[in-house]
C-alpha cells in the first residue's frame, strides 16, 4: 500500500550500509596498498578515490545511526503514514 510520501518517510537499512561501507572501505585501502607496491599508479589512485567515497559514507551512516529513532526507526513506528480514509 502506498501513500504516495515515500520519499519523506523512506527509511535506509543503516546497519547494513555500514557494513558494506566498512566493506567497501577495507577492500580499497587494501587495493590501494597492493596496486601502490605493485607500480600501478593509476589503479592505486582510483582505488584511493573509492575508499575516499567509503569512509565519507561511513561516516555519514555513523552520523545517522548516532542521531537516533528519527533515522533508525523501531519496529514499532511504520513506514509511512497510513492513508486517510
Amino acid at each position: 500500500m502506498r501513500s504516495g510520501n515515500e520519499p519523506v518517510t523512506a527509511r535506509s537499512p543503516l546497519r547494513l550500509r555500514f557494513w558494506l561501507s566498512l566493506w567497501g572501505l577495507i577492500w580499497a585501502a587494501a587495493g590501494t596498498v597492493a596496486f601502490s607496491l605493485a607500480g600501478r599508479p593509476g589503479w592505486a589512485a582510483a582505488c584511493g578515490v573509492i575508499a575516499v567515497l567509503a569512509a565519507v559514507d561511513l561516516a555519514v551512516v555513523i552520523r545517522h545511526i548516532r542521531q537516533g529513532p528519527h533515522y533508525q526507526p523501531g519496529r514499532d513506528i511504520p513506514p509511512y503514514e497510513p492513508p486517510h480514509g
